[in-house]
Formats: C-alpha cells, structure tokens, sequence
C-alpha cells in the first residue's frame, strides 16, 4: 500500500525562527475572520477552515502544490489547524505545517500577536455559560414537533406552547410550559382529505381528548449539566413532569442547551414519549385485541424546539 501523505509539526520557537530568517513560508491562519482581526501572529494570512470556500482560499494564497505552508489554529485542544492541513494534503500540497498548540501555544511563549484583542466574546472551549435570571418563552419562535407511527406509516405534525418560562439561579435551572392541545397541526397530509379526519382523531378521546384537556403542562424538576457541558452535543439532562390528559408522568430526556444570539436561551430536545403511560391507549395491542388496520404504536417522538428571552 501506498504511503499516506502526512503534514508535519512544527514548534512555536522554530516557526519564529523562520520568521526571522525572512524564509519562503506560508503562514495560514485557520480561524474565522473576526478572530484573526482581533489576534494573529505577525504576517498570517487568513483562510477560514470552517468555510466552504477555503480550498478556493488556499488556492489564491499557494498557486504552487509544492509551496511550504504552515497552518495554525487556536489551542491543543481544537482541532481547526489539523483538519485543514488534512484538506491540503487531499487537494495535493506536499510540503504542509501545522503550528503545535496554535496560537496559544505561541502566546505562551511570550511571542508578540498582531490585532487589537477585541475577540468575540465566546467561550473558547465552547462551553455552556447562562446567566442568572428569569428567561420568558418566545411563543411565536418555539415549538414542539412530533411524529406518530403504525406498521405502515407515519404522521408528523407540531404543537404549540402558550407561555412558559425558565429559571436560572443559584445554581439550579427549573421552569414551568403551558402546551395549548388546540393548536395541534399535521404536516405529511397537507391538502389530502384525510388531514381533518386524522386531526379530528387526535384531538378525541382516543387520544388528548382535547374538549376535556387544552393544555397540557411541562415542568422542570432538575437539569443536570454535563462535566464539560459543550454547545454541539447534548449537554444537559431535563427531568420533569408531563401533565397530559390530566395526567402527571416524570419524563427524563437530554437536551442541548445555547445562548441565543440575543442573549436569551435556545434549547433542543430529541425524545420519545409511551403515549400509554397517559391513558392515551387506543390503537395499542398492550391494551386491545384484533386491532388490524387500527393499530398505532405506541411510542411517540417529540422533537423540542425552546427560545427564551
């Protein structure tokens, strides 16, 4: 088997040293534009990692395959400058460098950065940071998703909240979210006749009975952040309680939790609910025999979509 192309690691003291023999080097910072205006080593030119357009970017600043490139990125611990030197090495540059500890490393060494320090203020480590307060529920840009299924197929739809609100402080975050069941919709059968039949079922006794329960309620009892609560992956696990057709039902499910762009909180939930557990039984062959085509399964899956304010 052929030898795999591999790019090379390079120190903060020896990069320094090239710098200062004027050599005919490269030097490529990987990071988003507004991190390299407000902090870059002297002489870096930019080329975002994360853009689409950054084979098209390295192309402008190395037209030669052979071109001595050295990439950097922010710390150890991110990956941003290996993965680019991994996307060199494919487009068939050959002679590719990546900084070891990126800027930081080079920082730590007492080197001197270019820019005005004014980064964006984000945690580096990219990690869940929320302020104490009381965040109110953005009605019109939250929602809850479903999806309902039998032997041969599945309906989706949504249902919407009609206040709610979330509350961070002394180190614990609870909260309270009133579901209005009138407002429940289906998507996969929009303009088939069959769409108010289904809707019409749902809202019945046989499943939310929703001229004797319109709301329905969630509250937070405990969410348990992750050790090291990162903003692309589940972070937190929500425990609480569902009250559904005037049943109360602890639910436990994890969910991903961000600062909005506003300063509020945005969180996501991906989960699934026994529907059975509140009395929602038709359709179930844990409770009915000789069901045939009437046979709904049991298992819902919700999808939580929450801007708070």
């Amino acid at each position: 088997m052929a030898n795999t192309p591999a790019f090379r690691k390079i120190t903060a003291g020896k990069l320094k040293k090239l710098m200062t023999e004027n050599a005919d080097v490269l030097l490529i910072d990987t990071l988003p534009a507004e991190v390299h205006a407000g902090r870059r080593i002297p002489g870096a030119k930019n080329a975002c990692v994360y853009e689409v357009v950054f084979p098209d970017r390295v192309r402008e600043l190395a037209p030669r395959l052979d071109q001595f490139i050295i990439l950097y990125g922010s710390s150890r611990r991110s990956r941003d400058s290996r993965a680019a030197a991994e996307k060199l090495l494919r487009l068939g540059y050959s002679s590719v460098h990546v900084l070891e500890g990126g800027i930081a490393a080079w920082q730590q060494e007492g080197l001197a950065v270019a820019g005005d320090q004014t980064l964006p203020a984000e945690d580096a480590a990219m990690r869940l940071a929320i302020e104490d307060r009381i965040y109110r529920v953005d009605v019109e840009r939250s929602l809850i998703g479903w999806t309902g299924r039998n032997a041969n197929n599945k309906h989706v739809g949504s249902v919407r909240l009609s206040k709610g609100e979330i509350r961070v402080g002394a180190g614990a975050i609870g909260g309270h979210f009133e579901i209005d069941m009138r407002s429940i919709r289906n998507y996969n059968l929009e303009g088939d006749e069959l769409q108010p039949v289904l809707l019409a079922h749902l809202e019945s006794d046989d499943f939310f009975f929703v001229k004797l329960f319109p709301k329905a309620a969630f509250t937070i009892q405990k969410v348990r952040l992750a050790a090291t609560p990162y903003l692309s992956a589940p972070n937190a696990v929500v425990e609480g309680d569902l009250v559904l057709r005037g049943v109360r039902r602890r639910i436990r499910f994890p969910a991903t939790v961000n600062r909005s762009a506003e300063g509020g909180i945005a969180a996501e939930a991906h989960f699934d609910i026994d529907r059975t557990r509140w009395n929602a039984i038709y359709g179930s062959a844990r409770f009915f025999e000789h069901l045939g085509m009437h046979l709904v399964f049991d298992i819902i899956s919700i999808e939580v979509r929450i801007l708070a304010l």
